[in-house]
C-alpha cells in the first residue's frame, strides 16, 4: 500500500489516539492529505499551537453524529481510522442514550458516509469490553463490531472493506489508571477495586502501529487482535508507588476482574499468525483462502488477560511510560515539591 497517493481521515482525530496516529503518519508515512475530524475546536486548536502542522493537514470540525457532515470530510478520502466514541464506563452508563448516539448511531453514520462517497478501506476501532459485555461501553462496542463486519455486505460490488482493531487498555492514555495511581502516589495511598485485577496494555504508539498494519493487510470483514501483554493492577500500583498503602475498594459496576480479547467462541473463526489473532466473519460472502498463512486455534482457545503467557515487568512499564520513575521515594518526592 502506498501511503504516499492516500487522502487519509481519522474521526477522533483529536484524541489520544488521534494525536499520535496523526504524529506517526505526518513523520513516516507522509499520505497525500491526511484530515482530523473532531467536534471539540479547541482541541484542534491545542493540537495545532504544539505543533502538530503540515500542508498536507486539514483539521476538519464535525460530529460521527451527523452524517451530512461526515460525507462532506469523506469526500476524496480513501482511508478512514474511526476512533471517535464515548470510551468512559461511569459516563456512559450515567448517559446511555449519548453513548447509543455517538458509538451506535455514529458508526452507522461512518458505514453509510463511506459507502456513499467511496472510500476504499474503513477500520473502527474497538475494545475488549466488547467481549461479553457487562457494561454499556463494552455493550456499544460489541454493536459497533458487528455493524462494520455486516457493512461489507452492504458495499457489495463496491470497493469499500471494512474491518475492526480491537486491543486492551491503552498505557498512559486519558482515562488510563496509570494517570491515577501516579497522582495518588503523591498522597501515599493507592486504590485498587480488587487485588486480583489483571488487565491487557498497549502503548499508544504500538496500538497505532498496528491499526496501520490491519489496513494493509484487511480483506474486509476481519476483526484483529494483537497479541499483548497483562499485568496485575496490584503489581503495577507497587511499581508505581512502592511505599504506598493499597487500599481495596471493590468491583465497581460494569467492570470486570479480568478481561478477554478473544473468547472460545470466537476461536471457532479466528486464525493466528506471529503477533496477531485474526476473527473471520461467519458469513457466506467471506472467502477462507483470505488468510491462508494464518493457523487456526485449538478447540476452547481463550486470550484472557489472566492466563495469558505474556507478562509486563515493572521495568517493562517504566519503559512504556513515559515520567513512570524507577520511582523515587515518598521522602525524595516531599523534597522535591518543597525545593519546587
Amino acid at each position: 500500500m502506498n501511503w504516499t497517493e492516500q487522502n487519509v481521515l481519522v474521526t477522533g482525530g483529536t484524541g489520544s489516539f488521534g494525536r499520535k496516529f496523526v504524529e506517526i503518519m505526518l513523520r513516516e508515512y507522509r499520505p497525500q492529505k491526511l484530515i482530523v475530524f473532531s467536534r471539540d475546536e479547541l482541541k484542534q486548536h491545542e493540537m495545532r499551537a504544539a505543533g502538530i502542522d503540515h500542508p498536507s493537514l486539514r483539521y476538519f470540525l464535525g460530529d460521527v453524529r451527523d452524517q451530512q457532515r461526515l460525507e462532506r470530510a469523506f469526500s476524496g478520502v480513501s482511508v478512514v481510522v474511526h476512533a471517535a466514541a464515548l470510551k468512559q464506563v461511569p459516563a456512559c452508563e450515567y448517559n446511555p442514550f449519548e453513548a447509543i448516539q455517538t458509538n451506535i448511531n455514529g458508526g452507522k453514520n461512518v458505514i453509510e458516509a463511506a459507502i456513499n462517497c467511496g472510500v476504499r478501506r474503513i477500520v473502527a476501532l474497538s475494545t475488549d469490553k466488547a467481549v461479553n459485555p457487562i457494561n454499556l461501553y463494552g455493550a456499544t462496542k460489541l454493536c459497533a463490531e458487528k455493524m462494520f463486519v455486516q457493512a461489507n455486505a452492504y458495499a457489495g460490488a463496491q470497493d469499500t472493506r471494512f474491518s475492526c482493531a480491537r486491543y486492551g487498555n491503552v498505557v498512559g492514555s486519558r482515562g488510563s489508571v496509570i494517570p491515577v495511581f501516579m497522582q495518588q502516589r503523591a498522597r501515599g495511598r493507592i486504590t485498587i477495586t480488587d487485588l486480583r485485577m489483571t488487565r491487557f496494555w498497549i502503548t499508544l504508539d504500538q496500538g497505532v502501529r498496528f491499526v496501520i498494519r490491519c489496513i494493509e493487510q484487511m480483506h474486509g470483514g476481519e476483526i484483529f487482535v494483537p497479541k499483548i501483554p497483562s499485568m496485575k493492577l496490584l503489581d503495577m500500583a507497587q511499581a508505581i508507588a512502592p511505599e504506598c498503602q493499597i487500599d481495596c475498594v471493590g468491583i465497581r459496576p460494569g467492570e470486570k476482574l479480568h478481561e478477554v480479547l478473544l473468547s472460545e467462541d470466537e476461536a471457532r473463526n479466528a486464525m493466528e499468525t506471529d503477533d496477531m489473532f485474526v476473527i473471520q466473519p461467519a458469513h457466506s460472502w467471506w472467502r477462507k483462502e483470505n488468510w491462508k498463512s494464518a493457523a487456526p486455534l485449538a478447540e476452547g482457545f481463550r486470550y484472557a488477560s489472566d492466563s495469558n503467557s505474556q507478562w509486563l515487568t515493572a521495568e517493562d512499564l517504566y519503559r512504556l511510560v513515559d515520567g513512570c520513575a524507577p520511582p523515587i521515594s515518598l521522602a525524595e518526592e516531599s523534597q522535591v515539591r518543597a525545593s519546587a
